[in-house]
């Protein structure tokens, strides 16, 4: 069974270091590097802790570290999924499914419609996962910020 919990400012450290070591794992898989990430300072950290975004852990029974780290974002009124990343060990373990549904839940119970992603493309599990989850392509694209070689497509679930 998967536990999931949002973030508290007491866990700051502990955020950064699932977000370094997601960071560290997938590069291609984030808007952000771990260079910049690594720089940040504790109000850095304590300012992803905030009333307008909600960031969220995932705990497995058998392992004391994080199973997963995922997120909303809002701005200009939009749903986004942010940070997603699940630990090599706990992938295939539901671990993704239950942060998506934390992550709606909390984006429902505050009156949005909808939740928004960007993936990168060639990401087939996180593509899948989102699928899975019900997500579908809304037809936009992007380039990577962290990696403009790289094309971010959009996903929307309707909540």
């Amino acid at each position: 069974m998967v536990v999931v919990s949002e973030v508290s400012p007491d866990e700051w450290e502990i955020l950064r270091d699932v977000r370094l070591a997601a960071l560290r794992d997938a590069p291609s898989a984030f808007a952000s590097t771990y260079a910049r990430e690594a720089a940040f300072a504790r109000q850095d950290w304590l300012r992803r802790i905030n009333s307008g975004s909600a960031t969220f852990f995932a705990a497995l029974p058998d392992d004391p570290e994080p199973a997963g780290l995922g997120g909303v974002y809002v701005a200009d009124g939009v749903a986004d999924v942010v940070s997603m990343w699940v630990r090599p060990s706990a992938r295939g373990r539901r671990v993704g499914e239950a942060l998506i549904t934390a992550a709606a839940g909390w984006a429902k119970t505050r009156d949005h419609d909808a939740l928004g992603l960007w993936v990168t493309e060639s990401n087939e599990p996180a593509r899948r996962l989102y699928e899975r989850c019900g997500f579908a392509l809304t037809g936009d694209r992007q380039p990577l910020p962290s990696d403009p070689a790289l094309t971010e497509i959009r996903m929307r679930l309707p909540l």
